[in-house]
């Protein structure tokens, strides 16, 4: 229902990587007491962190979500949900865990030295009409036919007008506002009419290559790369001409195209509605579907800056993103401005668990599902 990579282009292209691990930098929230890890995935005996999820609720909501809209992605991890359930009403002890059959393997993150990655999306909400009108000029547009293999217009062509406006589905009124949903791959569209909002999911692209904004105007010296986000690039749009926010848009020839539905839940590649911080994106190559992590969650204060604090999260892997490869999870942070806020900050670090139910001697840590996932890390337990 939403696009299952385009959202996370401008999350993965416009913002800085971790600084070499020479430096061990720390104000992103890295940490580096565990040591060198020397695999993905490394069995411990229980996490050294402390404290406890502070969203237990939020992560019995997800699962219930997963048992109503995939009874074959419950069925699989069952087990695993229904021993966190029980661990979670005891208090929910990282030391406890092997009490409850459940074993904590820690990813070795993006340096080795377990610091994971952690960026944000959001579900935007635009306004718009039916029709152009006042403010409302800038066109959402609908998938035009095309052969494959074929290229559509690039954004420079289809803002001049290259496409026939009957694959017009909706005006807002904002050139910003369209670009954001299309970097997020889907929104709510509200008419202004008093009914419900309209669910825009994604509907395919343009066929054209991305180029990050962020990146150009890092290029341009206009924003420091440190300072770079999602909230920069609004700020910089502000205080631009609109032709000159048009002429920066321009230089990503990419385009994505969407479908207009009824109002209906956010759902992830795995078709199942997202709870706000209790799912992310992750690379199924390494974390299947349904996969369960307990978090150290960095905290940013107002202006997005880590302030020293964690907290523990359990979160559930349910989407996808072309950008969110190997130790690097996507959280989905909600609906609207409040959400667009803390996801446009986020590119922080935090050691992540991953927490199966115990498997046999010998098995594998995720085994290869009937349904298709593939490229599942094989791991034996040791």
């Amino acid at each position: 229902m939403k696009s299952h990579w385009v959202k996370y282009a401008l999350t993965g292209a416009l913002i800085t990587l971790l600084a070499a691990c020479s430096s061990k930098p720390t104000d992103r929230g890295q940490q580096y007491k565990d040591g060198k890890f020397e695999q993905p995935l490394a069995l411990v005996n229980q996490p050294n962190a402390k404290g406890a999820p502070v969203n237990g609720k939020d992560f019995g909501d997800q699962v219930r979500q997963i048992q109503s809209a995939s009874s074959a992605l419950y069925s699989r991890q069952n087990g695993t949900y229904s021993a966190i359930e029980s661990w979670l009403m005891a208090g929910a002890d990282t030391r406890q865990l092997r009490q409850y059959g459940l074993n904590a393997w820690q990813m070795e993150g993006t340096d080795n030295y377990g610091n994971v990655q952690f960026t944000g999306y959001y579900t935007p909400v635009v306004e718009a009409r039916y029709t152009r009108q006042g403010e409302f000029q800038y066109p959402i547009y609908r998938m035009p036919p095309r052969k494959r293999g074929e290229k559509l217009p690039s954004r420079a062509s289809i803002y001049s007008g290259g496409l026939d406006d009957r694959y017009v589905i909706a005006y807002s009124n904002s050139l910003i506002d369209n670009f954001m949903m299309d970097v997020q791959g889907s929104g709510y569209v509200d008419f202004g009419d008093g009914r419900p909002m309209t669910f825009f999911g994604y509907a395919g692209k343009n066929g054209w290559g991305y180029h990050s904004i962020g990146k150009e105007l890092i290029d341009r010296g206009e924003v420091k790369r440190e300072d770079m986000s999602m909230q920069a690039i609004r700020q910089w749009a502000q205080e631009h001409s609109p032709q000159e926010v048009r002429a920066l848009l321009e230089t990503n020839p990419s385009f994505v195209f969407f479908k207009a539905e009824p109002f209906t839940p956010v759902r992830g590649a795995s078709a199942v509605p997202l709870v706000a911080k209790a799912s992310v994106a992750s690379d199924r190559s390494i974390i299947p579907a349904g996969t369960v992590l307990l978090a150290e969650v960095p905290q940013l204060n107002e202006k997005g800056k880590f302030n020293g604090k964690y907290e523990m999260r359990l979160m559930v892997a349910l989407d996808v993103g072309g950008a969110i490869k190997g130790q690097h999870f996507d959280i989905y942070q909600g609906i609207g401005p409040d959400a667009a806020h803390l996801a446009g900050f986020y590119n922080h670090y935090g050691r992540v668990w991953v927490i199966k139910a115990a498997p046999g001697a010998g098995q594998p840590l995720f085994s290869s599902p009937q349904n298709g996932n593939n490229g599942s890390l094989l791991l034996g337990a040791n």
